[in-house]
């Protein structure tokens, strides 16, 4: 046969499998809302930059009726491609072919592109849209899985790994989006659980849809499950490519460095916080009036929203902001926060990505719930995350900086390299009235008048004890500055860390209070 007929022999193949499960199955996937595979990878990818592999790849299963059942490329799409000109690796489950389901094959031909993305030292995407394990192979699909699950832990550090859920995703199947860095969810597209409505309502006798289940909304409200929320595929992609942008392919690398931009935002950051101590402000004005060009992609916005994380750049670099947000619970600590912000802030320091940390807050949050959720176990999270991280570790208390919430949001005790006050900020033990109640009991229950009396020793008390000048003349605040003073001294501490070389004892790795 001439090269010119193998040529076309060959782009016949490539048409028929390119057609997935063919176009009913794809008329039936767009009317659920939903973009095909191959679309979404088109989508996501720069133009013409996408390159497939092992597309003609198929099962082994002879039994149950699969001998003769040809799968297009098995069900998953594999490949390479760009975003914004940076290479990833990058795989979509093919819900036409028979539900997207996962077999051996199907499986090996994700872990091939996974271990490409760890060899290569580029980011990992996967975009998931499944019914399930293929229960035609039986435990090949189950091993299938625990291969996948074994590379996202082997890649965790080394590579980001980003997880797209655009379908079901249930079963064993969530365990390898769980493992990754973030995942992406789409409203009325998303779905993910352990245990499916159906048998829900078999064993418990209760009625659930699969939305109020596992929903985009639930896991980015609710469960904190999902990092990324949208209404769209497209806007979800652009999500994700703003992210690609902000984060280095490798653990080995920095984030790309881009022009620097001076903060676009209006407002006087002397004029965000109220003058009133209890007043609460959006502690993403103070962020965007420190970012470049004012730009700030949040993570996990829905969820445990009394902490603020996300990435900003600085003169062009990429940097993670943490910070308590007084809106909400007055930016205490709890359970969630202290989740979120820990994993959040171990991303940052695997993959190179220095730490400023805006503290205004009154300390963990009290209560039974709390305790009886482990809240001691969970605030050891971010204790732990802290002062583990060797990325430069910069800190401006803000406003409240009480108790236990002191330490933890970064201390020079935990290893801050930088610790910036401004001059109201109120750093303590405890809130001046709580103390001034306590300390001063006496004397106000001897008092005439006693709101008088509590008045003048709550004064007493922030002007001797609940002001940054304490802190400072024991050199646990390096400098009280002045707020307009703030993105330069950020920007003079990121210069001179550079650098920084910070040494820890040898050992295997460590235990954190998972």
């Amino acid at each position: 046969m001439s090269l010119k007929k193998n040529i076309l022999a060959l782009r016949q193949k490539k048409a028929i499998v390119e057609k997935g499960g063919g176009d009913k199955a794809m008329e039936k996937q767009a009317a659920m809302g939903k973009l095909t595979a191959r679309e979404r990878i088109l989508a996501l990818l720069d133009t013409n930059s996408f390159h497939e592999y092992d597309l003609f790849v198929e099962h082994e299963e002879r039994n149950f009726g699969m001998d003769d059942k040809t799968l297009a490329g098995d069900g998953v799409i594999t490949g390479t491609g760009t975003i914004k000109g940076s290479p990833i690796c990058i795989y979509a489950q093919d819900f036409t072919v028979m539900g997207g389901s996962l077999g051996l094959k199907h499986a090996r031909k994700i872990t091939k592109i996974m271990d490409h993305a760890l060899k290569m030292k580029v980011p990992c995407i996967g975009i998931n849209d499944s019914g399930g394990a293929r229960i035609q192979e039986g435990i090949g699909a189950l091993a299938g899985y625990g291969e996948i699950f074994y590379r996202n832990t082997m890649s965790s550090g080394v590579i980001p790994q980003i997880s797209v859920i655009l379908g079901p995703c249930a079963g064993g199947a969530v365990y390898s989006p769980a493992l990754t860095d973030f995942v992406f969810v789409v409203e009325n597209i998303s779905k993910m659980f352990i245990t499916g409505p159906n048998v829900i309502e078999t064993v418990l006798g209760e009625k659930i849809s699969q939305e109020d289940l596992g929903g985009a909304r639930v896991h980015a409200e609710i469960t904190g499950n999902a990092h990324f929320y949208a209404m769209s595929e497209l806007e979800c992609f652009e999500q994700i490519k703003e992210l690609v942008s902000l984060i280095p392919h490798s653990n080995l690398q920095k984030a790309d460095k881009i022009e620097p931009k001076k903060p676009s935002f209006k407002k006087n950051i002397e004029n965000i916080i109220p003058a009133d101590p209890k007043q609460p402000y959006d502690v993403r004005e103070i962020i965007y009036a420190l970012a470049d060009d004012s730009k700030f992609l949040e993570v996990m916005e829905l969820w445990a929203p009394n902490i603020v994380i996300g990435f900003g750049r600085l003169e062009g670099e990429t940097v993670g902001f943490v910070a308590n947000q007084p809106m909400y619970l007055a930016g205490v600590l709890d359970c969630d926060a202290s989740d979120k912000a820990a994993r959040f802030i171990r991303f940052c320091d695997a993959f190179n990505i220095p730490i400023i940390t805006l503290e205004d807050m009154p300390g963990y949050l009290p209560g039974v719930d709390q305790e009886h959720a482990g809240v001691i176990r969970h605030g050891a999270k971010m204790l732990y995350a802290y002062s583990e991280a060797t990325v430069p570790k910069i800190t401006v208390i803000l406003r409240k900086a009480y108790g236990g919430g002191y330490i933890a949001m970064n201390s020079r005790h935990l290893g801050a390299d930088f610790m910036f006050a401004w001059p109201g900020a109120e750093i303590a033990v405890m809130g001046p009235e709580g103390a001034a109640n306590i300390i001063f009991r006496k004397e106000i229950m001897e008092a005439e008048d006693e709101d008088a009396m509590r008045q003048q020793k709550v004064q007493e008390y922030i002007e001797k004890f609940a002001n940054p000048y304490v802190a400072a003349s024991k050199g646990y605040i390096d400098a009280v500055i002045e707020p307009l003073e703030t993105r330069g001294l950020l920007l003079h501490a990121l210069d001179l860390s550079k650098n920084k070389d910070d040494h820890r004892p040898y050992k295997k790795h460590g235990v954190p209070p998972f």
